[in-house]
Parts: C-alpha cells; structure tokens; sequence
C-alpha cells in the first residue's frame, strides 16, 4: 500500500530561530501586529509500507535518520492512506 506521510520538523522551545526572528520584524515594517514568528520545515513523502503502522515507523526513523536533529527539534508525523 502506499501512504501519504506529512512530517513536520520545528524547533524545540528555547532555541534561536534567527529566520523566525527577521520575518517578525519585517511584517511589523509592514505594519502586521505579529507577536512571533516560528519558522520550521514541512516534508510530504509518498511511501510504500504494508501497513499504516509500518509507515508510522518507517517515518519516525526517517526523523531520527536524516529529517531532525533531537538536540534542537521536535517534529510531528502524520500518515494517511493514499490510493
């Protein structure tokens, strides 16, 4: 079967996020009354797994691997199934 994963990597509070920072401030040039700005990253993969479960797995060793760093970052997963 194939899943549509959505992988959502953020930082973990009390890391600097200088690109958060600089967007805050030029929204607020442009007159926006934003409070903060989190900047994160979003991966959408297709994957081949034989059950939703595996897929949930799969995705969390992708995190672990490659797509987050534990030190500074938390991420979320989300899986459905895709026809």
């Amino acid at each position: 079967m194939k899943y549509r994963i959505k992988i959502e990597v953020s930082l973990k509070p009390g890391h600097s996020d200088p690109e958060g920072e600089t967007t805050a401030d030029l929204l607020k040039e442009l007159r926006y009354k934003v409070e903060a700005v989190n900047v994160g990253k979003v991966y959408r993969v297709i994957l081949e797994a034989q059950s939703r479960k595996e897929a949930q797995a799969k995705a969390v060793e992708m995190c672990r691997r490659l797509l987050a760093n534990p030190t500074k970052d938390d991420y979320a997963i989300s899986v459905e199934e895709t026809r």
